[in-house]
């Protein structure tokens, strides 16, 4: 990487990071900690207070995204930063249950995926484009485990308020990320034309990969309404799960590093990517058979493998978005591509409750299973995205766009 690059990353991947452990540090205890409001005796409405933060991030990742390729990526996300800040205030004062489901609310209204993805997009190239996104699904993979240990940990101390609290100021962190760190945004972005929403939506390559991303989240989602029962089933108590979590996600880390960068460098992208998408799928299958006696060495092993099929996709799907969208609507792109993300976030959770209720952890792992088969088939006839290794053929690629 340039040094340009490696600032981008590492400073985006920061955002995400910074950020995405805001949002988790609340999971672990939510339902617990927001019972205790006045009206969250229903657990109906602690289930929409949880949720319609997805929601609302769905419906407006599409219009930052588009916004950041009219208006500038920077002044999108710093926006954004605020509006979710704003959210995250408005929480920790929250008196009651509906207050704190509209403070979610304000949460989710602060989209800046997108912008942040397609700005990490623009200040990187082709063939270091995987590696760069590796940084920022990483973060969030290593945010969600760091959230598992220390969320029960802060909420003894400071309670729902003050994690809420903490989430605030870690968005106000990231606003200053943004304008002193990140670099300035490549001037070429401001001088190509723009494209529209029709182009995005006809797109095969982008179609297939936003049916990917969907369906990864969900079945990510609805996994762990079942693997928190699974592991106190196998004697594992409720406070030592991230014995199981932590070790499962660092290996992961390690196991990417060694195969997904060396192997897209020798052309072998696709095979990685079609891999990943049928391990996820026996991991499911492999769950579905260990639910009905689940066991510590068993399901520490199914995790560990899911985590390696898991960060392969969540660092290379964004990065082939980013690469196959036309340069011109790379904000909406990945505008489309993080909606889809979020909806399989929100249909994970909902859907995946709704199974475990009606069919039982089997039922629910059959489902994902059933999922990620499908979503294997729609993958195959994509291709590896061409690398454009060199500003002369992105600027030729941005011609023939016009």
């Amino acid at each position: 990487m340039t040094p340009v690059e490696r600032s981008a990353s590492f400073s985006l991947a920061t955002i995400f990071a910074a950020r995405m452990l805001g949002l988790f540090l609340v999971l672990p205890v939510f339902a617990l900690e927001a019972a205790r409001y006045p009206g969250g005796d229903d657990p109906a409405r602690v289930g929409m207070a949880m949720g319609i933060y997805g929601l609302t991030q769905a419906i407006l990742q599409l219009p930052f995204g588009a916004a950041s390729d009219r208006l500038g990526r920077k002044r999108v996300i710093i926006f954004g930063l605020l509006v979710f800040a704003a959210g995250s205030l408005l929480a920790a004062w929250a008196p009651t249950l509906n207050w704190l489901t509209a403070a979610r609310s304000l949460q989710g209204a602060g989209a800046v995926s997108a912008a942040v993805t397609a700005l990490l997009a623009d200040q990187t190239r082709d063939v270091v484009r995987t590696k760069a996104m590796a940084l920022v699904g990483g973060s969030i993979g290593l945010m969600f485990a760091l959230s598992l240990v220390v969320a029960p940990l802060l909420v003894a101390r400071i309670g729902l308020h003050g994690l809420f609290a903490v989430t605030g100021a870690l968005a106000l962190l990231c606003i200053a990320v943004v304008a002193w760190w990140t670099p300035p945004e490549p001037l070429q972005h401001k001088t190509v034309p723009r494209g529209r929403l029709s182009e995005v939506l006809r797109h095969g390559g982008l179609v297939r990969l936003n049916v990917g991303v969907f369906v990864l989240h969900a079945v990510q989602l609805a996994m762990w309404m079942a693997i928190p029962g699974l592991l106190v089933q196998a004697g594992v108590p409720k406070d030592q799960h991230w014995h199981i979590y932590l070790p499962a996600v660092l290996a992961s880390f390690v196991v990417m590093g060694g195969t997904l960068f060396p192997l897209e460098r020798r052309g072998y992208l696709r095979a990685v990517f079609l891999g990943a998408v049928g391990l996820v799928a026996l991991v499911q299958v492999g769950l579905l058979l260990a639910a009905g006696h689940p066991g510590v060495g068993m399901l520490a092993a199914l995790l560990f493998v899911f985590f390696c099929g898991f960060n392969v996709l969540e660092a290379s799907q964004p990065s082939m978005a980013s690469r196959i969208a036309p340069p011109h609507a790379r904000g909406t792109a990945l505008g489309v591509y993080n909606t889809l993300q979020s909806l399989g976030l929100f249909a994970g959770g909902a859907v995946g409750g709704w199974l475990i209720k009606n069919v039982g952890a089997q039922g629910l792992f059959a489902t994902c299973a059933g999922l990620m088969l499908v979503w294997l088939v729609v993958a195959w006839p994509m291709r590896a995205p061409r690398s454009r290794n060199s500003a002369e053929e992105v600027l030729a690629d941005e011609a023939q766009a016009t």
